[in-house]
Protein backbone atom coordinates (compact mmCIF):
# COMPACT_ATOMS: atom_id res chain seq x y z
CA UNK A 1 0.00 0.00 0.00
CA UNK A 2 1.48 3.76 -1.23
CA UNK A 3 2.22 5.55 1.88
CA UNK A 4 -0.88 8.32 1.39
CA UNK A 5 -3.04 5.66 0.72
CA UNK A 6 -3.53 5.43 4.98
CA UNK A 7 -5.98 3.57 6.49
CA UNK A 8 -8.34 5.88 8.60
CA UNK A 9 -9.19 4.70 12.43
CA UNK A 10 -11.79 2.93 12.69
CA UNK A 11 -14.88 4.12 14.21
CA UNK A 12 -17.73 1.51 15.12
CA UNK A 13 -21.42 2.71 14.35
CA UNK A 14 -22.82 3.85 17.23
CA UNK A 15 -26.24 5.70 18.24
CA UNK A 16 -25.33 9.18 19.20
CA UNK A 17 -26.86 11.86 20.20
CA UNK A 18 -27.11 13.43 16.90
CA UNK A 19 -28.49 10.12 15.40
CA UNK A 20 -31.00 10.63 18.89
CA UNK A 21 -32.00 14.38 18.13
CA UNK A 22 -32.57 13.27 14.71
CA UNK A 23 -34.88 10.82 15.38
CA UNK A 24 -37.03 12.80 18.39
CA UNK A 25 -37.57 15.47 15.70
CA UNK A 26 -38.96 12.60 13.27
CA UNK A 27 -36.19 13.00 10.61
CA UNK A 28 -34.37 10.06 9.05
CA UNK A 29 -30.61 9.32 9.48
CA UNK A 30 -28.53 12.16 7.02
CA UNK A 31 -28.22 10.71 3.55
CA UNK A 32 -25.99 12.29 0.57
CA UNK A 33 -27.46 14.44 -2.19
CA UNK A 34 -24.51 13.97 -4.33
CA UNK A 35 -21.41 15.74 -5.14
CA UNK A 36 -21.18 19.43 -6.15
CA UNK A 37 -18.74 20.46 -3.92
CA UNK A 38 -14.78 18.90 -3.40
CA UNK A 39 -13.36 20.54 -0.52
CA UNK A 40 -10.20 19.62 -0.21
CA UNK A 41 -7.21 20.12 2.56
CA UNK A 42 -4.05 20.06 0.77
CA UNK A 43 -1.94 19.86 3.93
CA UNK A 44 -1.60 20.35 7.45
CA UNK A 45 1.09 23.04 7.54
CA UNK A 46 0.63 26.60 8.40
CA UNK A 47 1.93 30.11 9.39
CA UNK A 48 0.09 30.12 12.04
CA UNK A 49 -1.58 27.79 14.75
CA UNK A 50 -4.63 29.07 16.26
CA UNK A 51 -6.40 27.75 19.35
CA UNK A 52 -9.71 27.20 17.67
CA UNK A 53 -8.13 25.62 15.23
CA UNK A 54 -9.90 22.11 14.18
CA UNK A 55 -7.67 20.94 11.50
CA UNK A 56 -5.00 21.43 14.29
CA UNK A 57 -2.70 23.45 12.11
CA UNK A 58 1.03 24.45 12.34
CA UNK A 59 4.42 25.39 11.35
CA UNK A 60 5.92 22.36 12.12
CA UNK A 61 2.75 19.92 10.67
CA UNK A 62 4.88 17.56 7.19
CA UNK A 63 1.37 16.33 5.99
CA UNK A 64 1.05 18.03 2.52
CA UNK A 65 -0.74 16.61 -0.51
CA UNK A 66 1.89 15.10 -2.84
CA UNK A 67 1.63 15.13 -6.87
CA UNK A 68 -0.08 11.92 -7.70
CA UNK A 69 -3.09 12.83 -5.26
CA UNK A 70 -3.63 16.65 -6.47
CA UNK A 71 -3.40 14.99 -9.91
CA UNK A 72 -5.79 12.35 -8.81
CA UNK A 73 -8.00 16.04 -7.40
CA UNK A 74 -7.71 17.49 -10.90
CA UNK A 75 -9.53 14.85 -12.55
CA UNK A 76 -12.06 14.57 -10.31
CA UNK A 77 -12.64 17.95 -10.65
CA UNK A 78 -13.80 18.01 -14.37
CA UNK A 79 -16.51 15.99 -13.43
CA UNK A 80 -19.80 17.72 -14.58
CA UNK A 81 -21.47 17.29 -11.67
CA UNK A 82 -18.46 19.45 -9.55
CA UNK A 83 -19.17 23.11 -9.47
CA UNK A 84 -16.75 24.13 -6.78
CA UNK A 85 -13.11 23.06 -5.65
CA UNK A 86 -12.64 24.29 -2.19
CA UNK A 87 -9.42 24.25 -1.31
CA UNK A 88 -8.33 24.56 2.07
CA UNK A 89 -5.35 23.94 4.70
CA UNK A 90 -3.39 24.58 7.04
CA UNK A 91 -2.43 27.51 4.85
CA UNK A 92 -2.80 25.56 1.29
CA UNK A 93 -0.82 28.29 -0.01
CA UNK A 94 1.91 26.56 1.35
CA UNK A 95 1.06 23.71 -0.60
CA UNK A 96 3.95 23.44 -3.51
CA UNK A 97 1.32 22.28 -6.01
CA UNK A 98 -1.22 25.30 -5.13
CA UNK A 99 -0.45 27.08 -8.10
CA UNK A 100 -0.97 24.55 -10.58
CA UNK A 101 -4.45 22.93 -8.93
CA UNK A 102 -5.60 27.30 -9.08
CA UNK A 103 -4.59 27.31 -12.66
CA UNK A 104 -6.01 23.76 -13.89
CA UNK A 105 -9.19 24.16 -11.85
CA UNK A 106 -10.21 27.63 -13.62
CA UNK A 107 -9.03 26.28 -16.79
CA UNK A 108 -12.02 24.05 -16.45
CA UNK A 109 -14.39 26.94 -15.88
CA UNK A 110 -14.79 25.56 -12.14
CA UNK A 111 -15.27 28.13 -9.58
CA UNK A 112 -11.77 28.22 -6.96
CA UNK A 113 -12.33 29.04 -3.08
CA UNK A 114 -9.74 29.38 -1.01
CA UNK A 115 -9.99 29.44 2.53
CA UNK A 116 -6.77 32.23 3.35
CA UNK A 117 -6.20 32.90 6.56
CA UNK A 118 -4.88 36.75 5.67
CA UNK A 119 -1.40 36.73 7.82
CA UNK A 120 -0.23 34.32 4.88
CA UNK A 121 -0.17 37.54 1.82
CA UNK A 122 2.31 39.45 4.86
CA UNK A 123 4.47 36.22 4.84
CA UNK A 124 7.99 36.67 2.79
CA UNK A 125 7.98 34.84 -0.43
CA UNK A 126 3.99 34.96 -0.55
CA UNK A 127 3.43 38.54 -2.04
CA UNK A 128 2.19 37.37 -5.24
CA UNK A 129 -0.63 35.72 -3.80
CA UNK A 130 -2.98 38.81 -4.24
CA UNK A 131 -2.76 39.37 -7.78
CA UNK A 132 -2.74 35.47 -8.11
CA UNK A 133 -6.15 35.26 -7.09
CA UNK A 134 -7.41 38.18 -8.62
CA UNK A 135 -5.77 36.48 -12.08
CA UNK A 136 -7.93 33.47 -11.75
CA UNK A 137 -11.13 34.64 -9.94
CA UNK A 138 -10.44 32.81 -6.78
CA UNK A 139 -13.42 33.58 -4.49
CA UNK A 140 -11.71 34.11 -1.26
CA UNK A 141 -13.47 33.20 2.33
CA UNK A 142 -10.89 34.89 4.65
CA UNK A 143 -10.45 34.38 8.72
CA UNK A 144 -11.23 37.46 11.12
CA UNK A 145 -12.68 35.97 14.14
CA UNK A 146 -14.01 39.32 15.30
CA UNK A 147 -13.21 43.51 14.09
CA UNK A 148 -11.09 44.07 17.54
CA UNK A 149 -7.91 43.52 17.94
CA UNK A 150 -7.91 42.54 21.54
CA UNK A 151 -10.44 39.50 20.32
CA UNK A 152 -8.70 37.92 17.31
CA UNK A 153 -5.04 38.02 18.68
CA UNK A 154 -6.75 36.37 21.51
CA UNK A 155 -7.34 33.33 19.18
CA UNK A 156 -5.13 33.23 16.74
CA UNK A 157 -1.38 35.21 18.25
CA UNK A 158 0.10 38.64 18.77
CA UNK A 159 0.68 40.64 15.41
CA UNK A 160 -2.60 39.05 13.67
CA UNK A 161 -4.93 41.72 13.69
CA UNK A 162 -2.52 44.35 11.94
CA UNK A 163 -1.16 41.63 9.41
CA UNK A 164 -5.26 40.98 8.45
CA UNK A 165 -5.94 44.44 8.01
CA UNK A 166 -3.11 45.03 6.19
CA UNK A 167 -3.85 41.83 4.40
CA UNK A 168 -7.70 43.05 3.39
CA UNK A 169 -6.05 46.41 2.13
CA UNK A 170 -4.44 44.50 -0.54
CA UNK A 171 -7.24 42.60 -1.61
CA UNK A 172 -9.53 46.00 -1.33
CA UNK A 173 -6.97 47.47 -3.57
CA UNK A 174 -7.54 44.87 -6.48
CA UNK A 175 -11.13 44.61 -6.27
CA UNK A 176 -12.00 42.35 -3.67
CA UNK A 177 -15.03 42.68 -1.78
CA UNK A 178 -15.82 46.07 -3.56
CA UNK A 179 -19.12 46.69 -4.64
CA UNK A 180 -19.65 47.62 -7.69
CA UNK A 181 -15.68 47.01 -9.03
CA UNK A 182 -15.70 45.54 -12.58
CA UNK A 183 -13.36 42.83 -11.59
CA UNK A 184 -16.39 41.23 -9.41
CA UNK A 185 -13.90 39.73 -6.80
CA UNK A 186 -15.48 38.13 -4.13
CA UNK A 187 -14.20 38.58 -0.52
CA UNK A 188 -16.33 36.91 2.26
CA UNK A 189 -14.98 37.11 5.85
CA UNK A 190 -15.38 34.41 8.62
CA UNK A 191 -15.99 35.08 11.86
CA UNK A 192 -15.81 32.60 15.12
CA UNK A 193 -17.14 33.19 18.83
CA UNK A 194 -14.46 33.97 21.30
CA UNK A 195 -16.04 31.89 23.68
CA UNK A 196 -18.23 28.81 24.68
CA UNK A 197 -21.82 30.26 23.02
CA UNK A 198 -23.14 30.09 19.87
CA UNK A 199 -22.79 32.90 16.88
CA UNK A 200 -24.58 35.98 17.22
CA UNK A 201 -27.40 37.08 14.11
CA UNK A 202 -25.38 36.89 10.88
CA UNK A 203 -26.97 39.40 9.40
CA UNK A 204 -26.71 41.58 12.42
CA UNK A 205 -23.01 40.88 12.89
CA UNK A 206 -22.17 41.57 9.49
CA UNK A 207 -23.39 45.33 9.68
CA UNK A 208 -21.25 45.70 12.86
CA UNK A 209 -18.34 44.52 10.95
CA UNK A 210 -18.79 46.36 7.89
CA UNK A 211 -19.30 49.73 10.54
CA UNK A 212 -16.25 48.89 12.50
CA UNK A 213 -14.01 47.84 9.61
CA UNK A 214 -15.49 50.77 6.95
CA UNK A 215 -14.90 53.39 9.63
CA UNK A 216 -11.46 52.40 11.10
CA UNK A 217 -9.63 50.93 8.26
CA UNK A 218 -11.56 51.74 5.14
CA UNK A 219 -12.30 47.83 4.67
CA UNK A 220 -15.01 46.47 2.49
CA UNK A 221 -16.05 42.81 1.85
CA UNK A 222 -18.67 40.53 0.02
CA UNK A 223 -20.27 38.72 2.82
CA UNK A 224 -20.04 37.43 6.66
CA UNK A 225 -19.84 34.02 7.49
CA UNK A 226 -20.85 33.07 11.08
CA UNK A 227 -19.35 29.83 12.01
CA UNK A 228 -19.39 28.00 15.38
CA UNK A 229 -16.68 26.51 17.31
CA UNK A 230 -16.80 22.81 16.38
CA UNK A 231 -16.26 20.59 19.51
CA UNK A 232 -13.17 18.96 18.06
CA UNK A 233 -9.23 18.93 17.83
CA UNK A 234 -8.11 21.73 19.86
CA UNK A 235 -11.17 23.39 21.02
CA UNK A 236 -12.31 19.90 22.23
CA UNK A 237 -9.10 19.64 24.32
CA UNK A 238 -9.28 23.08 25.27
CA UNK A 239 -13.16 22.69 26.63
CA UNK A 240 -12.14 19.81 28.46
CA UNK A 241 -9.40 21.15 30.11
CA UNK A 242 -11.68 23.50 31.28
CA UNK A 243 -14.41 21.69 32.05
CA UNK A 244 -16.31 22.87 29.69
CA UNK A 245 -17.10 20.50 26.75
CA UNK A 246 -20.16 18.88 28.33
CA UNK A 247 -22.09 21.99 29.01
CA UNK A 248 -21.17 23.37 25.82
CA UNK A 249 -22.18 19.57 24.38
CA UNK A 250 -25.56 20.35 26.34
CA UNK A 251 -25.99 23.90 24.50
CA UNK A 252 -25.57 22.39 20.98
CA UNK A 253 -27.91 19.41 21.49
CA UNK A 254 -30.60 22.09 23.30
CA UNK A 255 -30.20 24.92 20.67
CA UNK A 256 -31.01 22.49 18.00
CA UNK A 257 -33.10 23.45 14.79
CA UNK A 258 -34.64 21.16 12.42
CA UNK A 259 -35.00 23.15 9.73
CA UNK A 260 -30.92 23.26 9.15
CA UNK A 261 -30.71 19.96 8.23
CA UNK A 262 -31.79 19.78 4.61
CA UNK A 263 -28.84 22.39 4.24
CA UNK A 264 -26.66 20.86 5.87
CA UNK A 265 -22.84 20.49 3.65
CA UNK A 266 -22.59 17.55 3.82
CA UNK A 267 -25.35 16.53 1.63
CA UNK A 268 -23.66 17.62 -1.04
CA UNK A 269 -19.93 18.32 -0.52
CA UNK A 270 -16.98 15.63 -0.29
CA UNK A 271 -14.07 16.27 1.84
CA UNK A 272 -10.62 15.26 0.70
CA UNK A 273 -7.56 15.11 2.94
CA UNK A 274 -4.03 15.45 1.72
CA UNK A 275 -3.21 11.76 1.53
CA UNK A 276 -6.58 11.20 -0.51
CA UNK A 277 -8.67 9.55 2.23
CA UNK A 278 -12.59 10.87 2.00
CA UNK A 279 -14.98 11.91 4.11
CA UNK A 280 -18.06 13.56 4.55
CA UNK A 281 -17.33 17.18 5.92
CA UNK A 282 -13.89 18.54 7.01
CA UNK A 283 -14.68 18.17 10.48
CA UNK A 284 -15.18 14.43 9.60
CA UNK A 285 -11.72 14.26 8.07
CA UNK A 286 -10.10 16.06 11.25
CA UNK A 287 -11.83 13.07 13.42
CA UNK A 288 -10.64 10.42 11.02
CA UNK A 289 -14.14 9.18 10.87
CA UNK A 290 -14.28 7.19 7.68
CA UNK A 291 -17.22 8.05 4.53
CA UNK A 292 -20.18 6.33 5.45
CA UNK A 293 -20.26 4.48 2.59
CA UNK A 294 -18.42 3.71 -0.21
CA UNK A 295 -14.72 3.77 -0.96
CA UNK A 296 -12.12 5.64 1.90
CA UNK A 297 -9.77 6.98 -0.56
CA UNK A 298 -9.46 8.51 -4.00
CA UNK A 299 -7.07 6.40 -4.96
CA UNK A 300 -9.14 3.30 -5.07
CA UNK A 301 -9.82 2.39 -8.63
CA UNK A 302 -13.23 1.75 -7.37
CA UNK A 303 -14.09 5.10 -6.40
CA UNK A 304 -16.90 7.05 -8.29
CA UNK A 305 -18.43 10.33 -7.16
CA UNK A 306 -22.08 9.31 -8.77
CA UNK A 307 -21.79 6.15 -6.71
CA UNK A 308 -22.33 8.53 -3.59
CA UNK A 309 -25.46 9.75 -4.51
CA UNK A 310 -28.12 8.17 -1.91
CA UNK A 311 -25.23 7.05 0.24
CA UNK A 312 -25.96 7.61 4.44
CA UNK A 313 -23.53 10.31 5.88
CA UNK A 314 -21.11 9.09 8.83
CA UNK A 315 -22.09 10.85 12.28
CA UNK A 316 -21.46 11.75 15.92
CA UNK A 317 -22.03 14.12 18.52
CA UNK A 318 -20.19 16.92 17.00
CA UNK A 319 -22.47 17.32 14.42
CA UNK A 320 -24.94 18.90 16.70
CA UNK A 321 -22.16 21.98 16.25
CA UNK A 322 -23.85 22.51 12.71
CA UNK A 323 -27.44 22.37 13.10
CA UNK A 324 -27.28 24.42 16.48
CA UNK A 325 -28.97 27.70 16.47
CA UNK A 326 -28.96 29.45 12.98
CA UNK A 327 -27.06 26.44 11.53
CA UNK A 328 -23.06 26.81 10.87
CA UNK A 329 -21.16 24.66 8.12
CA UNK A 330 -18.10 26.11 6.17
CA UNK A 331 -20.59 28.69 4.42
CA UNK A 332 -21.90 30.14 7.25
CA UNK A 333 -25.28 30.62 8.48
CA UNK A 334 -27.94 27.66 7.04
CA UNK A 335 -31.29 29.45 8.11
Amino acid sequence: MEAHQRIPRQHPPTDNSFDQTLRRHGLPRLQRRGVRVLQVNVGKLCNQACKHCHVEAGPKRTEIMDEPVVGRVLALAAHPAIACVDLTGGAPEMNPHFRRMVRHITSLGKQVLVRCNLTIITEPGYDWLPAFYAEHGVRLVCSLPCYSLDNVEAQRGRGVFDKSIAALQQLNALGYGVAGHPAGLTLDLVYNPVGNFLPPSQAGLEADYRRELGEHFGITFSGLLALANMPIGRYADALSRSGELAPYMALLEGSFNSHTVPQLMCMDTLSIGWDGSVYDCDFNQMLELPLGEGPRSIMDDTFRLDALAGCGIATEAHCLGCTAGSGSSCGGALT
